[in-house]
């Protein structure tokens, strides 16, 4: 039994709380649990009890074991003096406080429905791809659907973080932030890092002085990303070379290593040089593109910005001297999702939260109802277990789902989970 499962029955009281009464005697009401506590510290802050008809207020602790308490060092941490009551499996010693006697002590042995903890050993020793496979199609559809719009703004919040520390790198710059993390999303998993490389080889500022000529921004990010350095036959590259080299010497460009760039198993589609190519144009068909984006009224709007065709020569070339008929037009649906969810999303979230815009949170998770979810192997699994995800914004919550609690067996942090133990 892990320690969870106390923090689960106190916390609902899911256990007998008829003659509530503490190992040394006292009679026992619980007014209120408390509040959950996930940081350091007491299990719950500001519990309400009565011991003996006297009201105490403060914080409960809880062990399998009453001797955990000292184990754990709470003896001598003073964040724990003013736990009122100490909850337990077993007491298999008495705890006491220093200089105010035993710590009132509840044991929860006898008083767990034998019900419950069937479901619960159940749920924790099941080995299917969820642990709650066998029963999920049970719980309320109303609990599963309240869950997943929760699980949406969790994994959204969650992937502010990565907004917050652009953003701090950046010195508070959101243009800029925004377009190193439009980058990297433009390298999906396989190029993500030689993509984020570019985009602080390359600032934003620097790009926008050239956007209005296409060749001159190709040239810039195919320089920078070290795909200049070879000798070419043919008249485009060997221009966009000259170009570069001139902007090169003139503002004291650095490019990267071209080892860094993985082609291997991606097809021509996704060749990190056709990706470069499509990036290039979306920078030069937007002088504002943050600005554009936040003012984007919906997905339509938000596939005009990303949707430009590369120059011409990337239409039958998918590397510099290779002809093919992969070449690359204007990007797939798919690969536009993909930035919209990872990259698009999380930003006009993050700055409505931060400027107190609810409509423009609103939006960001209006922009991921407009789209059908992604295609891949998890997905494909909660459909075949029941739970077809409607839309991106579902998608993501069942990743939410299977990769922080699932996988994790936190099923007593989950909302299905807590429901299907009866």
């Amino acid at each position: 039994m892990k320690e969870a499962f106390l923090h689960f029955l106190w916390r609902w009281r899911r256990f007998d709380i008829r003659a509530l009464r503490t190992t040394d005697g006292q009679e026992l009401e619980i007014l209120h649990p408390g509040e959950l506590n996930t940081h350091a510290g007491p299990d719950f802050f500001n519990a309400r009890i009565r011991l003996s008809g006297t009201l105490w207020a403060g914080n409960v602790e809880m062990h399998l074991r009453a001797s955990e308490w000292l184990a754990h060092g709470h003896d001598t941490d003073r964040a724990y003096d003013n736990v009122v009551l100490h909850v337990v499996l077993d007491e298999d010693a008495p705890i006491l406080r220093n200089g105010h006697g035993r710590i009132p002590c509840l044991t929860l042995r006898d008083r767990i429905p034998p019900r419950l903890l069937q479901s619960y050993f159940r749920l924790e020793n099941e080995k299917h791809w969820i642990p709650c496979a066998p029963s999920f199609a049970q719980a309320d559809g109303i609990v599963r659907l309240n869950w997943l719009d929760r699980l949406l703004v969790e994994r959204l919040e969650a992937k502010t973080t990565v907004v917050a520390h652009l953003l701090e790198a950046t010195g508070q710059h959101w243009e800029e932030a925004f377009y190193r993390q439009l980058a990297y999303g433009y390298g999906l998993k396989v190029n993500t890092e030689p993509f984020a490389q570019l985009a602080r080889l390359l600032p934003l500022n620097l790009v926008s002085r050239y956007r209005n000529r296409l060749p001159q921004v190709e040239s810039m990010v195919f320089g920078q990303s070290g795909f200049l350095e070879m000798p070419f036959e043919e008249d485009y590259p060997n221009m966009l070379a000259q170009e570069y080299r001139f902007l090169q010497h003139k503002h004291h460009l650095k490019p990267m290593e071209t080892p860094m760039w993985k082609f291997l198993r991606l097809r021509p589609a996704g060749f990190p040089t056709l990706r470069l190519a499509q990036f290039a144009s979306v920078l030069h068909h937007n002088e504002l593109l943050w600005n554009a984006v936040l003012d984007a009224r919906d997905m339509k709007e938000v596939t005009t910005l990303l949707q430009h065709e590369p120059s011409d020569y990337w239409h039958n070339h998918y590397h510099f001297g290779k002809e093919g008929k992969w070449g690359a037009h204007k990007p797939g649906d798919d690969f536009i999702r993909l930035i919209v969810i990872n990259v698009l999303t999380p930003f006009v979230f993050h700055y409505g939260k931060i400027k107190n815009k609810t409509d423009l949170m609103d939006k960001a998770l209006h922009w991921l109802e407009a789209m059908p979810p992604e295609d891949n192997v998890v997905l494909r699994t909660w459909a075949s277990l029941g739970c077809k995800a409607q839309h991106a914004g579902q998608g993501q919550a069942l990743l939410q789902l299977k990769t922080h609690y699932c996988d994790a067996q936190r099923c007593l942090e989950c909302a299905i989970g807590t429901a299907l133990l009866k």
